[in-house]
């Protein structure tokens, strides 16, 4: 039987025959849902859907967009929030 962390129907599962002629059950996790902007709620782009333990071995320069706040905000919405700042001083 699979440890409890496996027994969810929503795991992705395939059978597989091993070289020893054993017959296994590989599980698979779901990708994570996609980073969506704080004010829009739109997906981000340039930011991977991966889960945490894979996001940490990637690079910086891949996990984001090369602007400021890009894992938070979309451009548009970056863009708005730069020219209320300047604008309201």
């Amino acid at each position: 039987m699979p440890r409890p962390g496996l027994r969810s129907k929503t795991q992705a599962r395939k059978k597989l025959s091993t070289p020893g002629n054993q017959n296994v059950t590989h599980y698979w996790r779901k990708k994570p849902k996609r980073a969506n902007c704080a004010i829009c709620k739109k997906p981000l782009q340039a930011v991977p859907r991966l889960r945490p333990s894979k996001m940490v071995k990637t690079q910086l320069t891949s996990r984001r967009a090369n602007r400021m706040e890009s894992g938070r905000y979309c451009a548009n919405c970056l863009q708005t929030l730069i020219k209320e700042t300047v604008w309201s001083q």
